[in-house]
């Protein structure tokens, strides 16, 4: 079986020889690299599964480096976690809104990166404990159409271009039309449980996810001081 390849992208060497030791013992295989242009001309030369992201990177910051990896038709599918120092939210939120699919704060307990990293290839294979994934969800009179086994939306019939994250809230919100969610709700679903992210995170991908959707964006109906629903009453599930 083949191992999940990783590549940690981290220029502080006992940190990245931490992450690599623990991906080892997870059964991963992990690559280093300590810059953000050796990591680019990496993933050209061969595609990770997941990359590790440290923002603090010398000649090419990390965001400059998710930047490029998502507006790349190649590697914008490659999912990204990012290595973010304390009080940097403002980085954070960039890193999402350019399409990371996690973040993880310095100090942080290998044990929990781990879980991330198991929870961001879970959802990249299209796995979850909490949404039933067997059926496409068909919403807006046909107009738009969520397809978990394919890992496809579509709105009039043109697909969107979705992160992992928009993708996992999305099909959490459309497969209860009407219910209400609270942003803890959302990140468990889409997460796991075990993670703990601040509410502007949810914002952040729900602006994006809006965004994407264009007209049809307005069902993603904020519920003030609660959290947010998918406000469509016409719902047909259609077998895949």
């Amino acid at each position: 079986m083949t191992r999940t390849d990783v590549l940690v992208v981290e220029d502080e060497v006992e940190i990245a020889e931490l992450i690599q030791f623990h991906l080892e013992r997870e059964g991963m295989h992990g690559r280093l690299v300590h810059s953000g242009k050796l990591a680019l001309d990496m993933v050209r030369r061969s595609k990770p599964d997941l990359v590790i992201l440290d923002l603090m990177l010398p000649d090419l910051g990390g965001l400059d480096v998710c930047r490029r990896l998502k507006q790349a038709e190649g590697t914008r599918a490659i999912p990204i976690i990012m290595l973010t120092a304390k009080g940097e939210e403002s980085d954070i939120v960039s890193g999402l809104e350019l399409g990371a699919d996690d973040y993880v704060t310095k100090p942080f307990s290998p044990k929990i990166l781990m879980a991330r990293i198991r929870n961001v290839m879970r959802r990249n294979k299209g796995e979850s404990d909490d949404v039933d994934r067997s059926d496409r969800i068909v919403l807006l009179d046909g107009r738009l159409v969520i397809d978990p086994e394919r890992h496809v939306v579509t709105v009039d019939r043109e697909p969107l271009d979705l992160t992992l994250t928009e993708f996992g809230i999305l099909q959490y919100l459309a497969a209860r039309p009407g219910f209400v969610r609270t942003r803890d709700q959302i990140i468990a679903a889409v997460h796991g449980k075990s993670t703990v992210l601040s509410s502007r995170t949810v914002d952040v991908h729900i602006t994006a996810l809006r965004r994407k959707l264009g007209a049809a964006g307005d069902a993603i109906e904020t519920v003030r001081g609660v959290g947010y629903r998918f406000g469509e009453g016409r719902t047909a599930l259609a077998d895949a």
